[in-house]
């Protein structure tokens, strides 16, 4: 459902935007059909990102269990997720800005996947470097997003916003390793909440970048 939902999506979004900026996102004048409405865009982006905390807690939760083969089916979708996600700005900022997108993160992930190990072995020295690399990873992740449309994604929200996102996989991975899964259900709505928060702040600064006239 999630697949079908992005390919829909993007083609639309591929047939309302003949002219995207390039990854540069130099201010070239271009004139451009209304793109598609914040609601949609919110939807499609609410969409990726909940997939990407749902197979993100499959692969903790399967490798805490330790059920290999479904943890690492879940870490395929883990990555063709972020590729989705990627992918989704492709019509606003072209493949290359959607490539940087992928590999920062693929990067996000493994920083999330150095922290369960560490949690899951005891080993305290690579749970801090763990962190350590989760906030240089958020660090770059909301510099790239906000050299695209500083106006609507200003560094420091998007820093915020992320770091609360990854404090609740880091609560997640620890809940699950104590089997604390009262905990844990409860960090799952506020982490389901918080990602919806994030969509929602990128679609709007979308909308309002390339001159949506949505409600």
């Amino acid at each position: 459902m999630e697949k079908r939902l992005f390919r829909l999506v993007v083609l639309v979004l591929m047939a309302v935007l003949l002219a995207v900026p390039s990854f540069t996102f130099a201010q070239e004048k271009k004139s451009a059909p209304k793109p598609p409405s914040k609601v949609e865009l919110q939807l499609a982006l609410r969409n990726l990102w909940q997939g990407h905390i749902f197979w993100v807690r499959n692969v903790v939760l399967m490798t805490k269990l330790g059920d290999k083969e479904a943890a690492k089916v879940a870490e395929e979708q883990v990555v063709q997720n972020a590729k989705d996600i990627a992918n989704s700005i492709t019509p606003f900022y072209g493949k290359e800005a959607a490539d940087k997108l992928f590999s920062l993160l693929a990067g996000h992930y493994g920083a999330v996947k150095d922290y369960m190990n560490a949690v899951f072995t005891g080993n305290k020295d690579a749970k801090t470097a763990a962190s350590d690399k989760m906030k240089k990873n958020v660090d770059e992740i909301a510099t790239f997003l906000s050299s695209a449309n500083p106006k609507n994604w200003p560094k420091d929200a998007l820093m915020a916003a992320l770091m609360a996102h990854m404090g609740f996989h880091m609560a997640q991975i620890d809940e699950i390793n104590a089997k604390s899964f009262s905990g844990e259900a409860k960090t799952w709505e506020g982490m389901k909440n918080q990602v919806n928060q994030i969509a929602d702040v990128l679609a709007g600064g979308i909308s309002k970048q390339f001159g949506s006239k949505a409600k």
